[in-house]
């Protein structure tokens, strides 16, 4: 790291942010810090913490210990209009009686700005999201897309030092939140914004993010790229939420192997605990695959083949009864396959994911 990045402060950091709400624990200890121009996506279920964090950040809501510093100034107890943080809501939360161009000029307006140029910077940011010329239209005119287009550009108008996004893409249907993702991350990458985005769709967060703030029960069950949190979670929860993931109990046995009822496989270059130790280990459907003829596998029984135009994706069972999701392009192969079949599959040792924690 050079010396100029270890004096710059982070544009954003939590410091140990605890929050109750009557004898419930909210948020545990959360820390992390954002650097500028990074996108970090806060995912996780529904009452895990993610929304009163961002609530939290923005200065809707004040934490009961903790701290919250902005570019190395504290910000404990400012309210939202003096954290210089522009926020899109799920319902974009756009003046109805307003033009587009009303809209975004908004914040400019509110913060002192002369109209003339106020009106200038909106067409501008209009034409950054791709809305040029739909300055004079009604707001009640406009598709949920463009809807989220205006909302992105009011809160990005006044060059915030912060942009909050609070489930961008729950009002969207699914082709058109995918265009959007794209469409987002253009806009925040020319501007070079500084973004949080909150959302509980773990592919949205794969696809959008620098890194990803996974919470589980108020607590950070693990943040880091969306590299790292697929291919080298922390513990169960992560590995199951992120992508799908078989997970499967065994022991460690000689030669760096690892056996469960009726399976056995090598684990590679994955340190083990000692032999007899109980071991968790996860492997993704999609790097499951049929064993050729002589290859060494696993015997499982076949239950369900569904057809998915691409891919297969199979329930299969183990010996004893475990189930196994596998996502498959062998189409030839595949297609022939019945339920009640017995097939054998296989992995590279490489590809497991060994678990730690509970």
């Amino acid at each position: 790291m050079s010396g100029s990045s270890e004096t710059t402060p982070f544009a954003l950091e939590l410091s140990g942010i605890a929050k109750n709400f009557g004898s419930v624990a909210a948020l545990k200890d959360i820390s992390f810090t954002l650097r500028k121009g990074e996108f970090l996506t806060m995912l996780g279920p529904s009452g895990s913490g993610k929304t009163t964090t961002l609530r939290i950040i923005a200065g809707f809501m004040q934490p009961d210990r903790g701290d919250v510093r902005m570019h190395g100034v504290s910000v404990a107890g400012a309210p939202p209009n003096r954290r210089n943080i522009g926020m899109v809501f799920q319902d974009y939360a756009l003046f109805p009686h307003m033009s587009v161009a009303d809209n975004v000029a908004f914040p400019l307006l509110a913060r002192g700005c002369d109209k003339a140029d106020a009106a200038r910077r909106a067409a501008a940011m209009l034409d950054v999201v791709g809305l040029s010329g739909f300055g004079p239209r009604s707001v009640r005119q406009l598709s949920g897309g463009q809807g989220q287009r205006v909302a992105l550009a009011r809160a990005l108008v006044f060059g915030p030092e912060l942009v909050l996004l609070d489930e961008p893409m729950a009002a969207l249907d699914k082709k058109l939140r995918g265009t959007m993702q794209t469409e987002i991350l253009r806009i925040v990458k020319q501007l070079g914004a500084t973004v949080i985005s909150v959302t509980h769709d773990q592919e949205e967060a794969l696809v959008m993010s620098d890194r990803i703030a996974l919470f589980e029960n108020g607590a950070l069950a693990q943040i880091g790229t969306p590299q790292a949190l697929y291919e080298t979670p922390s513990n169960p929860f992560v590995a199951d939420f992120i992508g799908e993931a078989n997970v499967l109990e065994g022991r460690v046995g000689a030669g760096n192997t690892i056996a469960g009822a009726g399976w056995r496989t090598g684990a590679g270059h994955h340190a083990l605990p000692g032999a007899g130790e109980a071991v968790r280990i996860a492997i993704r459907p999609e790097k499951i695959h049929l064993a050729d003829e002589g290859e060494a596998g696993v015997e499982v029984t076949l239950r369900q083949s569904t057809y998915l135009g691409v891919e297969y994706r199979l329930l299969v069972t183990l010996a004893d009864g475990t189930p196994l999701q596998v996502r498959n392009r062998d189409m030839r192969r595949l297609a022939g396959l019945q339920p009640g079949e017995t097939v054998r599959l296989t992995w590279a040792p490489e590809d497991l994911i060994v678990l730690r924690g509970a």
